[in-house]
């Protein structure tokens, strides 16, 4: 799995229009100009969103884009498989051997394949990851992502007023590193 910037930037827009949208249309040049992502990218994003039954798009003046359903009932996974980012890690461990490794050829008609101790462990280790990392996304809503986000900013307003020495905006930060979901340890116990 590996989540590129097309996944990072379809949900920093998603949150971005949940955000400011206030029931109301967004243009995509206002969230393109928030963000500092390319508007032609946004365009890009947007149709496979809207295809994806995330967000509706609204016509003429003041139009824009407005969410399709409640904030709460639209994932991060939900995004994420709009732009058709790969979200499990092991899709592709299908135990193939290395292109130029030679290894003991398979019975005729037969595909070569690797089926070792060490193949079927780390298959299963990512299958679990995979599972870990599907309920994560799935669980966590653009809801729960807007509501501490007001959080983050009604805790970096005080704590800025208060002092603004780096150890308190160093602290803020570290703070907001997991504060979502607990760490992966806390859920497998």
């Amino acid at each position: 799995m590996r989540l590129t910037s097309k996944g990072r930037y379809a949900v920093r827009a998603m949150l971005d229009l949940t955000f400011h949208s206030n029931g109301n249309p967004v243009r995509l040049q206002e969230i393109s100009t928030r963000q500092a992502i390319s508007l032609h990218y946004l365009e890009q994003l947007f149709r496979k969103l809207r295809t994806g039954r995330v967000v509706k798009s609204v016509r003429g003046p003041g139009g824009g884009y407005v969410l399709a359903r409640s904030m709460d009932e639209i994932t991060v996974r939900d995004i994420l498989e709009c732009v058709g980012e790969n979200i499990n890690p092991a899709r592709d461990i299908m135990g193939l051997p290395s292109s130029g490794v030679e290894v003991k050829p398979a019975a005729e008609g037969e595909a070569t394949r690797i089926d070792t101790t060490e193949f079927r462990l780390t298959k299963n280790f990512f299958e679990n990851l995979g599972v870990l990392m599907q309920e994560y996304l799935t669980t966590t809503t653009l809801g729960d992502l807007s509501r501490k986000a007001r959080e983050i900013n009604a805790t970096e307003t005080g704590s800025f007023a208060a002092s603004t020495t780096n150890a308190a905006i160093e602290a803020t930060s570290n703070e907001t590193a997991s504060i979502i979901r607990p760490a992966l340890g806390e859920i497998n116990q």
